[in-house]
């Protein structure tokens, strides 16, 4: 995934007259804090100003829906290394 920059995103904003705003709510986000990420007095670290920069594709990451169990992923297993003629 091509990651946007701020100025990507307003302009898609821009481009598809939909309101910030309303696109805040519509995903469950504060306006205000959205408005705080394209204006980038957030940097989106983390918490709900991680999860807008993530949903707007100006960071790779995963949202977490639940944070109680954030650290509760099972853990990745190093790939098994093939072995030729087996």
């Amino acid at each position: 995934m091509k990651l946007r920059t701020i100025e990507d995103v307003r302009a898609e904003f821009q481009a598809t007259g939909v309101p910030i705003a309303q696109w805040a709510v519509a995903n469950g986000f504060s306006p205000t804090m959205v408005y705080h990420i394209l204006s980038g007095t957030r940097k989106g670290l983390r918490g709900e100003a991680h999860n807008i920069a993530v949903k707007l594709g100006l960071k790779e990451g995963v949202i977490c829906a639940n944070p109680a169990r954030a650290l509760d992923a099972p853990r990745r297993r190093p790939a098994a290394t093939a072995t030729a003629g087996v």
